[in-house]
């Protein structure tokens, strides 16, 4: 939570804020790439004061945690994410007027975020922003050449690592040709034997 009392109410009122927060639990893309629980995110925040709330605009910048995609190894990778929000007083609407002046339609109400008692939550920003700033398909280096699919050998210590292929559909034939060339050896075979025995005549 974030106390905006001393930023007061008077529009084009300015505050910056440098702080350091701990990460919450689940704060990346489950399974691929976070920032750890309790890690330091830092935050560098600026609060506006506006006619309708509270403008917060800010980076976030914290170390992720993951694994490479291609081999499997672990990775660390620095996010600096960037995030404006805005903060309505809970007794204005986006015009500045009175809320109760007039009924607020309940589908603008979900999306809107209030200040409660002057103090605003910024978790819910900033997991969006985190997130959104993460890569899909985080690799320890662009180069990386992942793992061999026939044995999971990694490749980047193994650069000449190879399989000869072969192709199922294609096994009853190899079998057929490597028939074929024995049989032309032994006809090869006798045919030069065959020479011999008339030049000998």
């Amino acid at each position: 939570m974030f106390d905006t009392h001393e930023l007061g109410r008077r529009p084009g009122a300015l505050q910056r804020l440098t702080r350091s927060v701990d990460a919450p639990k689940d704060f990346g893309i489950e399974g691929v790439i976070g920032v750890p629980e309790g890690a330091p995110v830092k935050l560098d925040l600026r609060l506006e004061s506006v006619m309708e709330g509270v403008l917060v605009t800010g980076t976030a910048r914290a170390s992720a945690e993951g694994e490479c995609v291609r081999c499997l190894e672990p990775l660390s990778h620095e996010v600096a994410a960037d995030f404006q929000e805005m903060f309505s007083y809970p007794d204005a609407d986006d015009r500045g007027r009175s809320r109760t002046a007039e009924p607020v339609d309940d589908a603008e109400d979900e999306d809107t975020l209030f200040l409660e008692d002057g103090l605003f939550d910024l978790e819910p920003v900033l997991r969006d922003a985190v997130v959104l700033a993460l890569p899909m398909q985080p690799v320890c280096r662009e180069a990386c050449a992942g793992l061999c699919p026939e044995c999971g050998i990694r490749l980047d210590e193994n650069p000449g690592h190879h399989h000869d292929a072969v192709d199922i559909r294609w096994a009853a034939l190899q079998g057929l040709a490597e028939t074929i060339q024995d049989g032309e050896k032994d006809n090869m075979g006798g045919a030069e034997a065959g020479v011999d025995e008339k030049q000998e005549k």
